[in-house]
């Protein structure tokens, strides 16, 4: 009989619900704490697996186990979802979170640190800056074109304008001051995003793992910022594929009878990184087309644009960086620029 007591702990602001078995006599153990009872819980419980949803304060908690001694173990909610049996409950989705850290192919997601969350944390506040920045933008612009006043497309022509500074434009003195100070919080926002490139930039310097593939063309502070804090270990992932598959940027199967049809790209997993990864191929196809320069990866893409359109390129160089960015973090490589490949030490 396995010694090792596993548990399923499942997360809340104030009540969680633990389910296990006990190992000796094999009784079903259910129970309710409050939070501050938690940790004085497993440290008094026999050291075991601790098994939880990786959803809020789930890596905080990973943590407080780790240090009681117990190993903890992630999993995705909808890789537990299946395992509740039936209603909704507390207790059901407990034993359901350890039916599921029991099935021998389950994937798990690993623990991060306080640092990496902190980082993510960087990037979702900027995520939203921008969001902002794009939104007051649009506003203004489409206000002053009831007004006849075409301005030009980007939120950096909305900073250099001085059309509301004159007093006998177009635009009526009753709004000129609601968009003056508009153009100020569009200005605020955008100090807002460079102090925050600026420390996400700071950070990612000091990581030996993102220098290795900030190297990449296409890759940039941002791009090598957020992968490293979204993927713990890179060893989690058995393949390069399977790392490209967790970014949604491989073809989803659908078939039966032995015949398998590829479609699209699934766009499952992180959308966030998703996204950074394709812009940054669409800056390396970008200043491939303008200076048409020589090697492998540049030879590799003139092939492929006269195939395929453009955007369906973009989309292949990603996955192409995502299998590169595995490569040189699971095998701890370095980026050599000359020939477009990674390298061991």
């Amino acid at each position: 009989m396995n010694d090792i007591t596993t548990y399923g702990l499942d997360l809340a602001k104030q009540v969680f619900q633990v389910h296990w078995v006990d190992v000796r006599s094999g009784e079903i153990q259910r129970k309710t704490l409050r939070r501050a009872q938690v940790s004085t819980f497993f440290a008094r419980a026999p050291r075991g697996v601790v098994a939880m949803e990786a959803c809020g304060s789930a890596h905080h908690w990973a943590r407080q186990l780790q240090s009681l001694g117990h190993e903890v173990k992630l999993i995705a909610a909808q890789f537990v979802r299946p395992f509740v049996k039936t209603n909704k409950t507390d207790a059901a989705d407990a034993q359901a979170i350890w039916e599921a850290v029991q099935r021998p192919d389950m994937r798990f997601v690993a623990v991060k640190r306080e640092q990496q969350q902190a980082v993510l944390s960087l990037h979702r506040l900027r995520a939203q800056w921008v969001k902002i920045r794009t939104l007051q933008a649009n506003q203004i612009r489409g206000l002053l074109y009831e007004f006849g006043v075409v301005v030009p497309l980007g939120w950096r022509a909305l900073l250099n304008a001085d059309l509301l500074t004159a007093t006998d434009g177009p635009v009526p003195t009753l709004l000129r001051s609601e968009l003056i100070e508009q153009l100020e919080a569009l200005r605020a926002a955008t100090a807002r995003i460079t102090a925050l490139d600026r420390r996400i930039d700071s950070w990612q310097r000091a990581e030996t793992e993102c220098r290795r593939i900030a190297a990449m063309p296409g890759v940039g502070p941002l791009i090598a910022s957020a992968v490293v804090a979204s993927v713990a270990d890179a060893r989690q992932f058995r393949s390069a594929r399977q790392f490209a598959a967790y970014l949604g940027l491989v073809p989803s199967q659908s078939g039966t009878g032995g015949r398998v049809k590829l479609l699209g790209i699934s766009k499952r997993g992180d959308t966030y990184l998703r996204t950074l990864l394709i812009h940054g191929a669409r800056s390396v196809l970008l200043s491939h087309s303008r200076h048409r320069r020589d090697g492998p990866l540049h030879r590799w893409l003139a092939e492929l644009l006269k195939r395929r359109p453009s955007n369906v390129v973009v989309v292949a160089l990603a996955n192409k960086m995502a299998r590169t960015i595995w490569a040189l973090l699971a095998h701890r490589r370095t980026f050599d620029a000359a020939w477009n490949r990674a390298v061991t030490h």
